[in-house]
Formats: structure tokens, sequence, C-alpha cells
């Protein structure tokens, strides 16, 4: 059995896109959790991986999309979960963190093979990225309480199709690295 590795997804963000008032609550909602969770993988030793969305700034790399997220008007959902000098980056420009990212590369090199996947948005990139994880052969853990959903019936829908048809663990986050 090789390694896990904490993978946050789309959490570097302004906030400033469509359906955002309906995200906003729910990040608030799972901001201590993912924070908890990024906190005692820090500690494990466990590395952890962002995959953030460019938002079509092409030229952008991971410390501009950093900036622009904490000088915007929340900045207060960024802040907590900024990254460490041992955090690696990965830029996506569509839903799943796999898709014409190196990722599956990295986690092959790190020795990698299951994944712990937090952020948002549940039932858009959450699941996009399981079911990629899924058909790599890569184990696929996902708590609950550290996603954010935009829709609550299709996140609740999205879970309960990642434990089913992908044999996502989907678990809450207080179970992970205690």
């Amino acid at each position: 059995m090789g390694k896990t590795a904490l993978i946050v997804i789309d959490m570097i963000n302004t906030y400033d896109h469509e359906d955002a008032e309906f995200l906003i609550p729910a990040v608030e909602a799972v901001l201590p959790n993912v924070t908890g969770l990024l906190d005692r993988a820090r500690r494990q030793g466990v590395p952890v991986i962002y995959v953030n969305d460019n938002f079509g700034e092409w030229r952008s790399h991971h410390g501009e999309i950093l900036d622009k997220a904490l000088s915007g008007p929340h900045s207060r959902l960024v802040e907590p979960l900024k990254p460490d000098d041992s955090s690696l980056f990965v830029v996506k420009a569509r839903h799943s963190v796999f898709f014409e990212t190196p990722l599956t590369y990295l986690l092959h090199q790190q020795g990698i093979d299951r994944l712990v996947l937090c952020g948002q948005v549940t039932e858009q990139c959450v699941l996009y990225s399981a079911l990629d994880a899924h058909i790599r052969h890569l184990q696929v853990i996902v708590p609950r309480d550290a996603v954010a959903h935009i829709h609550a019936d299709l996140a609740d829908a999205a879970l309960r199709m990642m434990e089913r048809n992908m044999g996502a663990r989907v678990c809450d986050s207080g179970e992970l690295w205690t």
C-alpha cells in the first residue's frame, strides 16, 4: 500500500463567479473542517496538494492566484487555507483535478495511491475528480463535512454516487489523522 495525499480543490478563490452567493455559506460551514484536515495532515507528514482553477487567467501561476484571492472581498475564506512551504500546487482549467494537469504524474512520482478530497464544489469538481481518481485505480476518501456545495440535494446525491459507484469512503473529517 502506498501513501495518502490531501487534495485541496479550488479553495483559493475570489468568489467572483456565478453561484457564489449559494457557495459561500457552504464554504463558511466547512472551513473549520478543512483547516483541521490541513493541520492534521501536515503534522502527520501527509503531502498536501492544492489543485486550483486558474479562473481563465492563462498567464497566472499559483502565487498570483493566491494573491488575487487574498486581496479580494472574501479573503477571510482563503487566509486560513494558505499553502505553506511544503504544499504542492497544481493549476487546473476544468472541473477534474486530473484533466490536462500533471497530477497523475506527480502522484506516481510520490508513490501516492490514496487521495483525500476536500474543497469545492461537491457536486461538480469533487465529483468529477473522484471519478477520474477511481478510473486511475486510486483509492478515494471524501470527508463529507469538508466539501462545500452549491446545491445541497445534488451534493448529497454526488456523495452517494462517489460511495456507491466509485467505491469512495465517505466519512467525517474528524476520522482522519486523529
